[in-house]
């Protein structure tokens, strides 16, 4: 195969990284990265060869045509305010070699939003329907040998229906495969452990290959190599098989393993299988795949187990955008949200609510996190299901994409069929027949795991839904209850919890008398006492987990804001409230922390009981009150201790301490002190744990702001045209303490190898662009994205604002 390197970043360096589980890439691959070209709206005959696309956009994948915008402010605050409906197309030329004209060729796609047809030399060669899913096309009776090809992909989003926003284009990586005509099949390699022992532990490796010649083929001889954590070769067993010519067989290896580290979340130790496959003695095909060997087990009194220990969940739910980046999937993206929850505490994902790209299973292996894999939100257009939609269809094809792709990753705890699909709950419209077919597929490709729907209505629990999957999945207000009556027998988890709502940076007084005292700022109070009225605040959450011990954890909603879904500032409360379209936000107050992943106070909150052993001490508010007609304030201290002391400038003013016996769950968690004489100055509080200090933490009165500085999260990055640094610009006063309330704008200068990716700040109001040289800060900070290229060297960022001193950093690729 011969590929315009100019072109096309081979995938050779990010096998080792983001290449490690269960998703089989046999032959030769590369990843079809740079090299496009892209136009939005109608073009006629773009699939064709001749096309003259010299006047289309150069773009490189991921690819969100929507996420530079502009947006539209008096346009639906649910999907974001951008423009993501219409049609668009890519095209892609590259050269296959006449002496591969006996291989086979295949087109992965991670996932294209949505309905995308895909065309070769202007032949329709595939196409698929939601844009979530992982598919692939056989392209090779399509092909020219010796000559050029071009690669078409029409993406179409008007059919697409969404409650957040979707992005839209291929913003998931694109993979060429080259193979052999008996090779493993894509996604071909099934690792199972069905008996694990303190002392061994029993492994089935299961590979289906294919047999695309014209003959049979009598002796395929399959080898199996296992590789333990370490890296040293502990195991070789083999298997042979007669596959007929244009069959396929699943042929299967057992191994047992002596003594086997377990995958767990404090020690994510994974396995690797070496899969070679001959016909004589001549090797046809390879791959390697990372396994986990761990058990897990769903107690109907006593939560969730992995290894015969009691784990409870700590989760968060994730939307698939990163902010200003949109929905283009970047593995740095990824991982630094995974980084920032871990370091909360949380040790669980529920990718909500659409089958995720695949290196968010394989960071979860590696770094020791649990995975609540979910396929769908409904089963409608939010799945790509149309009226002329074959359901059975739709389910087989989509399930088995979800499942066998992602079946190696020992992460996944749970299998989700959905989410709050109220006609299924209901029984409407034949509602538990397509709820079974979707279940029956999943046990079909994986018998291993647990399935569950995540449910919303508790009343519809009286129809026995439940019957049909293993696990009660509930979100918000203890709905569950009602399920856990009439079935006590199954385990239950907070499939969604708090959804508290508030804006990183600001407060607003008073404090509010009820959840749902939402006001005309369109900002919410990060006191942490706000949610919508069917959900409840974090402190209930924890509560109910401490009363029902039963309940084998929690997924909050949100771990980030997300782009959509402004609640409650959304376009019917603006205009119920006297306000117009433009007025409604365009993204999410859920998360724990905000858009471009700077925490919010309930991060700490989150921390101080999630890790009870790790020192946490944070007071809020700031302490920049001064012309604000206010002489006192509530201040809080989230910590992990159980009692504190509060002093203003070194005055005393008292200690509070938690009751953990209290009907009111704040009482539990939080240290209060509701009337604190405002002065400027200092606020110190001193934490204690069982009558012993634990530390301190101080904030202080800012200043003038006189200066900008910057952090960046990595100060070297890779030359691979995709790596991220995250760079924290914030304003300080001259004595050094952040100013909590800067609202500067901030310009930008990048030179050298990298170039911005996108800005932002946090704020649901803001309507500025994600791509641009400049950037307000709001309460103080903002965030830069810098995207490295494809060259070694240092990259310079540089930031000033009026009135303010500039600030540089310099960022290594290599």
């Amino acid at each position: 195969m011969h590929i315009n390197p100019t072109n096309t970043f081979f995938i050779l360096s990010l096998l080792s990284i983001f290449l490690f589980s269960g998703l089989i890439i046999a032959g030769e691959t590369s990843i079809l990265q740079t090299g496009w070209k892209f136009a939005k709206g109608p073009q006629e005959n773009a699939q064709e060869n001749n096309f003259d696309d010299t006047a289309w956009e150069s773009i490189q994948l991921p690819h969100d045509w929507a996420i530079a915008g502009p947006f539209i402010l008096d346009g639906d605050g649910n999907t974001g305010k951008l423009p993501w409906k219409g049609e668009g197309w890519y095209r892609y030329q590259f050269d296959i070699a006449d002496s591969d004209s006996d291989k086979r060729f295949y087109l992965l796609f991670d996932g294209v939003m949505a309905f995308p047809k895909v065309y070769l030399n202007g032949k329709l060669a595939g196409e698929w329907d939601y844009g979530y899913n992982s598919f692939y096309v056989d392209i090779t009776d399509f092909l020219n040998y010796g000559s050029s090809n071009l690669l078409a992909v029409h993406v179409d989003t008007r059919q697409h229906d969404s409650r957040w926003y979707p992005g839209a284009g291929i913003y998931r990586k694109v993979q060429l495969i080259k193979t052999n005509p008996l090779h493993i099949a894509i996604w071909g390699n099934y690792v199972t452990t069905p008996i694990v022992k303190p002392h061994y532990a029993r492994v089935q490796v299961q590979t289906t290959v294919e047999n695309k010649t014209n003959a049979d083929i009598e002796t395929v001889r399959v080898v199996q190599t296992i590789i333990n954590p370490d890296g040293r070769k502990i195991a070789e067993e083999s298997a042979t098989a007669m596959i007929p010519a244009g069959g396929r067989k699943d042929i299967a290896v057992h191994f047992s393993l002596n003594n086997p580290r377990r995958w767990d979340i404090e020690d994510p130790a994974l396995y690797q299988v070496k899969t070679r496959i001959y016909n004589g003695d001549s090797l046809r095909d390879s791959a390697e795949t990372n396994f986990g060997i761990r058990t897990i087990r769903f107690t109907a009194d006593h939560g969730f187990y992995l290894n015969d220990r009691r784990v409870q969940l700590k989760g968060v739910n994730l939307h698939h955008d990163f902010g200003p980046l949109g929905a283009a999937f970047y593995p740095r993206a990824m991982e630094r949200q995974l980084e920032i929850m871990k370091a909360m505490g949380c040790n669980a994902i529920r990718n909500s609510h659409n089958t995720a790209a695949p290196e968010l299973l394989e960071l979860c292996d590696r770094m020791g996190l649990l995975m609540f894999n979910e396929i769908f939100d409904k089963y409608d257009g939010k799945a790509g299901i149309t009226p002329q939609t074959d359901f059975e269809d739709f389910a087989r094809r989509n399930i088995h994409n979800f499942v066998v792709r992602d079946r190696n990753h020992p992460s996944i705890f749970l299998w989700s069929v959905g989410n709050e699909i109220g006609d299924v709950q209901w029984n409407i419209d034949n509602g538990f027949q397509r709820l079974n077919t979707m279940i029956s597929y999943v046990r079909k490709y994986d018998p291993t795991r647990p399935v569950t729907l995540v449910c919303d209505n508790l009343k519809s629990a009286k129809l026995r839904h439940f019957d049909y999957y293993d696990v009660h999945a509930w979100n918000y207000d203890r709905r569950y209850r009602l399920a856990r009556q009439l079935e006590p027998n199954k385990s239950v988890i907070i499939s969604e919890s708090a959804s508290t709502l508030s804006t990183r940076g600001f407060y607003e007084l008073p404090l509010p008398k009820k959840k749902t005292d939402f006001t005309r700022s369109l900002q919410i109070s990060s006191y942490d006492l706000h949610a919508p009225s069917w959900a409840e605040i974090a402190d209930d959450d924890f509560m109910w987990q401490q009363d029902e011990p039963y309940v084998a954890g929690e997924f909050v909603w949100t771990g980030f804001d997300y782009l959509g879904e402004p609640t409650p500032y959304h376009n019917q409360w603006t205009k119920e409230n006297g306000m117009k379209d433009e007025n409604a936000s365009r993204s999410s107050y859920f998360g724990i922390v905000d858009l471009v992943g700077i925490p919010k106070d309930r991060f700490y909150l989150y921390k101080s009981y999630w890790l009870p052993d790790e020192t946490t001490i944070h007071i809020l508010p700031h302490w920049n009150w001064e012309n604000t007609g206010i002489d006192s304030l509530p201040v809080f201290v989230y910590t992990n201790g159980d009692e504190a002391e509060l002093f203003l400038n070194g005055a005393s003013l008292g200690k509070r301490s938690k009751n953990p016996t209290s009907e009111n769950s704040v009482e539990r968690f939080r240290l209060i002190w509701r009337n604190v004489p405002w002065q400027a100055g200092e606020l110190k509080a001193v934490a204690y744990r069982e009558g012993k200090k634990i530390g301190e933490n101080i904030i202080r009165t800012a200043g003038e702001a006189t200066n900008l500085r910057l952090t960046t999260d990595l100060e070297t990055i890779s030359p691979d045209g995709q790596d991220l640094a995250y760079v924290l610009i914030e304003a300080y006063d001259k004595n050094g303490i952040p100013h909590p309330l800067a609202m500067d704008d901030v310009y930008i200068e990048v030179d050298g190898p990298g170039e911005i990716a996108g800005v932002g700040n946090g704020n649901p109001q803001s309507f500025a662009p994600f791509q641009a040289n400049t950037v307000k800060l709001f309460y103080g900070k903002a965030m830069l994205i810098i995207k490295s290229g494809f060259d070694t060297g240092q990259i310079s960022v540089k930031v000033r604002s009026a009135g303010l001193k500039a600030d540089n950093i310099r960022i290594k690729v290599k």
